[in-house]
C-alpha cells in the first residue's frame, strides 16, 4: 500500500468527488460578509479585496453586504407575531449555502457593531442553527492605529457560543483609509502577503472540513459538557 492509498483510507473524502482537490477547491463557496454598507467604508473594500483573493486560490467567492439583509432591530414579540423578517431568511439561506464564511466586521466603540450583532441575533433563531460548525474568519479594517481588532474580539463571542468555528488568526487593517491602492490591493506588500497566506490557510481548512467527512463536528461550551446537553441545546439544535 503507498502512502497515499493510506492516508486515503484514513481521510475517506466526499464520495461524490474522491481525492480530487482541484474540484474541492473550486467547489468550494465562500460568503464574504462586510459588515458595513457605508459608501466608501474600508470594511466594505477589504471584503471586497478578500473576495478576489478567495477567487483567486480557487474557490467561488459569494460577496455580500448587511446593506443586502434588511432587518429590523431583534424583537421576540415581532418575531412570535409576523415571524424572521425577509432579510434574516435570505442571510440565513446564503449562510446555509456557504462551505465558509468570512465577515468584515467594523467596530464600534471598542466593541461589536450593533448592525452586525442584530443580524446574528435574527439569523440564530432559526432551526437547525446556520451557524454551528460554519467556518468562520473573522478580519477587520479601521482609521484607527488597532485596526478594529477588538471588535473582532467581541465578534467571536456570540458566534463561537453558536457553534460557529471561528478560525484562530484574524487580519485587522490599521490606518486602512490610507492603506489600499486604487485597484483595491493593499499598499503594503507585507500586510498583503499576510492576509493573503492567512486566506489560504483557512481555505485549506474549511475545505478539508468539507471533503473529509471522518472529521468529527462538536463544539463544548464548557470542558465536560455535552453537546445535547440543556445548556447548549439553544445553540445546536
Amino acid at each position: 500500500m503507498t502512502s497515499t492509498d493510506h492516508e486515503n483510507d484514513r481521510f475517506p473524502a466526499d464520495p461524490g468527488c474522491p481525492h480530487d482537490g482541484e474540484h474541492a477547491r473550486s467547489a468550494l463557496r465562500v460568503l464574504v460578509l462586510s459588515g458595513s454598507s457605508r459608501t466608501g467604508s474600508v470594511n466594505a473594500r477589504l471584503a471586497a479585496l478578500v473576495a478576489s483573493l478567495v477567487a483567486r486560490a480557487g474557490a467561488h467567492a459569494d460577496p455580500a453586504t448587511l446593506g443586502d439583509f434588511a432587518m429590523p432591530p431583534y424583537d421576540g414579540d415581532a418575531e412570535a407575531d409576523e415571524g424572521p423578517p425577509k432579510g434574516a431568511l435570505a442571510l440565513r439561506d446564503r449562510i446555509e449555502a456557504a462551505q465558509a464564511l468570512v465577515i468584515a466586521a467594523p467596530e464600534y466603540n471598542a466593541s461589536v457593531s450593533g448592525v452586525v450583532k442584530n443580524a446574528i441575533d435574527w439569523v440564530s433563531r432559526f432551526r437547525p442553527q446556520p451557524f454551528k460548525d460554519q467556518q468562520t474568519l473573522l478580519v477587520s479594517a479601521s482609521p484607527s492605529m488597532v485596526g478594529g481588532n477588538r471588535g473582532l474580539w467581541a465578534l467571536r463571542i456570540p458566534l463561537e457560543h453558536l457553534g460557529a468555528r471561528v478560525y484562530p488568526d484574524m487580519f485587522s487593517l490599521a490606518m486602512a483609509h490610507q492603506a489600499f491602492s486604487d485597484d483595491g490591493s493593499l499598499l503594503d506588500a507585507g500586510l498583503g502577503e499576510r492576509l493573503g497566506t492567512t486566506i489560504g490557510s483557512f481555505l485549506d481548512l474549511a475545505e478539508a472540513d468539507t471533503r473529509y467527512l471522518c472529521l468529527q463536528r462538536r463544539w463544548y461550551e464548557f470542558l465536560g459538557d455535552r453537546t445535547d446537553a440543556a445548556v447548549t441545546a439553544r445553540a445546536e439544535d
